[in-house]
C-alpha cells in the first residue's frame, strides 16, 4: 500500500515508521520542514513540506496513487478539510481524519469519513484499565447476538486455569493481555495477576459474565 500522511507530530510520524517497517510506502506532509527534524529526521521516506489540502503539495505525496490517507495534524478543520479532498477529489479508498471534538466525530462518520476522535479514545482507553468490569464491549455484531469484551481476570481465579473463567454457550476465552504483550492464550494456560481477558460472549449473556467476574472477585475478601 501506499498511504498518504498529513501531519509530522507523534502520531504522524508514529505511522510512517510502522507503515515502512511493515513494508508499505508512505509520505508524509507538514507545513513546517522542522517537523521532520524533530520527528523523522533519518526516516527514509517521502517528506513533502506544505499544506495538505493544496493540490500540488498532495501530487507531490503520490495521493493520486495512493490507497489511504491519514489526516492528523493538530487542527480538527484541516483534517476534515484534507479527508475531503483526498475522499471526494481523489477517491482515495480508505480516509481517515483525528478529531479532537467528538461531537463532530458523529457528522464526518454520516459524510463516509472515518473518524479517530481522541478525547472519546482516550477516555475509553483509561476507563478500560481503571474500571475493566464497567467498560463497553469493544465490539458487537449488528444482530447483538455477540460481542468481543476485555475483563481482568479476578483475584480468585489466579494460580488456576483460565478456562475456568469459561462458560459453555455463552462465554470464552479467545485472547490474553499480559504484561503489555496479547495473544491467543496456550492451551492450559494459568491465569496471573494482572492478566486481562478478551472474551467473546452471547449478547444475553453479558450482564451475567459480569455478575459471575463480581462475585469471584469478592470471594477472593
Amino acid at each position: 500500500m501506499h498511504v498518504v500522511i498529513v501531519g509530522c507530530g507523534r502520531v504522524g510520524s508514529s505511522l510512517a515508521l510502522q507503515l515502512t517497517e511493515s513494508g508499505h510506502t508512505a509520505a508524509v506532509i507538514d507545513r513546517s520542514a522542522a517537523a521532520f527534524d524533530r520527528f523523522l529526521e533519518d526516516w527514509p521516506g517521502n517528506k513533502v513540506v506544505g499544506f495538505g489540502f493544496d493540490r500540488d503539495t498532495l501530487a507531490s505525496a503520490g495521493v493520486e496513487q495512493a490507497d489511504a490517507l491519514a489526516a492528523v495534524t493538530s487542527g480538527d478543520n484541516t483534517n476534515i478539510i484534507v479527508a475531503r479532498v483526498a475522499k471526494e477529489t481523489y477517491r482515495v479508498p480508505r480516509v481517515v481524519a483525528r478529531i479532537y471534538d467528538p461531537r463532530r466525530a458523529s457528522v464526518y462518520e454520516r459524510l463516509g469519513i472515518s473518524t479517530v476522535a481522541t478525547v472519546d479514545w482516550t477516555t475509553d482507553q483509561a476507563l478500560r484499565r481503571l474500571l475493566p468490569d464497567a467498560s463497553p464491549p469493544d465490539w458487537v455484531h449488528g444482530t447483538g447476538d455477540l460481542a468481543v469484551v476485555e475483563r481482568r481476570v479476578p483475584e480468585s481465579l489466579i494460580g488456576r486455569s483460565l478456562a475456568e473463567v469459561e462458560r459453555d454457550g455463552k462465554w470464552r476465552v479467545i485472547g490474553l493481555s499480559r504484561l503489555g504483550q496479547a495473544g491467543l492464550p496456550p492451551a492450559g494456560a494459568i491465569a496471573q495477576e494482572n492478566d486481562v481477558v478478551i472474551l467473546a460472549v452471547t449478547g444475553d449473556a453479558l450482564a451475567e459474565l459480569d455478575q459471575a467476574l463480581a462475585g469471584q472477585q469478592s470471594g477472593a475478601h
